[in-house]
């Protein structure tokens, strides 16, 4: 099914690394809002929705692991990645016992960060682990204008499409059913009919966005279990 622009909330009190997740993450498609301190984070979180929080532990005012220890016992339960120092291992687990779905530690890399953004969403929402725009083999995706680019050349997809691309985007190299497919694009479960849906769908995406239809490489067929997204085509 399709969804909003995916909306991740930053909790960081150091402002370069605040600075270099925000613009990496807008790069990714992603909205972004920002919090300095726990006082300013508690107030954010009572006014907006957010689909993932990324949280250091250690913040002026309320540290990361009240933060996460309150938002729980509320009922926020918006996925939590607790950001924490080396050497925090105590705290990494206190963490996790008080409800954070994943920590990663300092210093990290970007793509790092976005490799547990994308795991954690894929839990709870697989379409927004890509965001709204991102790269599906060598083709860049727009999904709010509904096409695709390879080179300078702008191909058309619809609603329906742009949804089994952002799957596929959000579980490179797994196998998908056409059952999990069907669930996540149409949000119904799979019948007869559902199947020759799933199976039209593809065919039709393949012939907008392969190369060679007689011979897919971005989206294959695996025999009696479904498709797969291949980034590099093999």
């Amino acid at each position: 099914m399709m969804n909003d622009q995916t909306h991740i909330l930053i909790v960081e009190d150091e402002p370069k690394i605040r600075s270099a997740l925000r613009d990496f993450l807008e790069y990714h498609g992603f909205r972004v809002s920002e919090a300095a301190d726990g006082p300013a984070a508690k107030q954010l979180v009572e006014e907006q929705q957010f689909d993932l929080i990324l949280l250091d532990l250690m913040l002026p005012g309320i540290s990361g692991e009240q933060l996460c220890s309150r938002w729980r016992q509320s009922g926020v339960q918006t996925p939590v990645i607790m950001v924490t120092a080396k050497g925090q291992e105590k705290e990494r687990i206190g963490g996790l016992d008080l409800g954070a779905d994943d920590y990663i530690t300092k210093p990290f890399s970007l793509e790092e960060m976005l490799a547990r953004i994308r795991a954690v969403l894929r839990r709870t929402d697989p379409g927004r682990a890509v965001g709204q725009a991102f790269r599906f083999g060598d083709l860049d995706v727009d999904v709010q204008a509904l096409n695709v680019t390879r080179a300078d050349r702008e191909i058309e997809i619809s609603k329906r499409e742009a949804a089994i691309l952002q799957h596929f985007a959000a579980n490179p190299g797994r196998i998908i059913s056409r059952e999990e497919l069907y669930k996540q694009v149409w949000n119904e479960t799979l019948t007869d009919l559902g199947t020759r849906t799933v199976d039209m769908h593809i065919a039709k995406l393949r012939a907008k966005i392969e190369i060679d239809t007689s011979n897919p490489k971005i989206i294959q067929t695996v025999r009696g279990a479904g498709y797969k997204y291949c980034p590099d085509g093999r």
